[in-house]
C-alpha cells in the first residue's frame, strides 16, 4: 500500500515558517520523525519511508502554492497512487488557530493551492488536513497575514499542534480516513 502526503507551501527563505507554509512544516516534522530526508526531485522536494508495511511518499511542491496541482498530478501518476490515498496538508483561514479538520473531500474554500489541485485533477475527491490559522487581520491585509510569521503565543502552541497532525497522518495510513477523522479532528 502506498500513500502520497502533500505539504503545501511556497519555496524560498522569505516564506519559511509562515502561516501559509504550515503544510511544509508538518511534512518536515513527519519526515524527520521517521529518519528520512527530502531531496530535490521533479516539481517537488521528495522523501520516502516505510511505516508498518506501508510506503509513505512525501512531497513539498517546488512549483509555488498557486501551481501545486502540477506537482500533485505528476507524483500521483508517477507513483500510480489513487487520489483517495493522498492527504494534502494545507492552511485554512476559515478555521480558528489550534483547530484541525480532516476531510475526505471538499471545495477549495478560496485557497489557491487547493484551487489549482482541483482544476488540474478535475476533482475535489481527495482527503485533506486543514490546519486552522484563523483570520485575525485588518480588512485588506489578508495576504500580509497569511504570508506573515506566527505570533509568539502561536509559536508556543505550534509544536504540539504539528505533533498532533503528524500522528493523524500516521493514523490515516494505518487505520483509514474515517477513524482518523473521528479521533484526530480538533474542534
Amino acid at each position: 500500500m502506498k500513500y502520497l502526503i502533500v505539504g503545501l507551501g511556497n519555496i524560498g527563505p522569505e516564506y519559511a515558517h509562515t502561516r501559509h507554509n504550515i503544510g511544509f512544516d508538518i511534512a518536515n516534522v513527519l519526515v524527520s520523525k521517521h529518519g528520512a530526508s527530502f531531496t530535490p526531485d521533479r516539481y517537488a522536494d521528495y522523501a520516502l519511508f516505510n511505516l508498518k508495511g506501508k510506503q509513505l511518499h512525501i512531497i513539498k511542491p517546488t512549483t509555488f502554492m498557486n501551481l501545486s496541482g502540477k506537482a500533485v498530478r505528476y507524483w500521483l501518476q508517477y507513483l500510480k497512487i489513487d487520489a483517495t490515498q493522498m492527504l494534502v496538508l494545507v492552511d485554512d483561514l476559515a478555521i480558528e488557530f489550534g483547530k484541525i479538520r480532516i476531510r475526505a473531500n471538499g471545495s477549495d474554500a478560496g485557497h489557491n493551492g487547493l484551487k489549482n489541485i482541483n482544476e488540474i485533477l478535475g476533482s475535489q475527491e481527495y482527503p485533506r488536513l486543514r490546519f486552522g490559522i484563523g483570520n485575525q487581520f485588518p480588512k485588506g491585509r489578508q495576504v500580509d497575514y497569511v504570508l506573515g510569521k506566527w505570533t509568539d503565543e502561536e509559536m508556543q502552541k505550534l509544536p504540539d499542534l504539528i505533533k498532533h497532525c503528524v500522528e493523524s497522518i500516521e493514523a490515516f495510513t494505518n487505520i483509514g480516513l474515517e477513524k482518523t477523522m473521528n479521533f484526530y479532528n480538533i474542534k
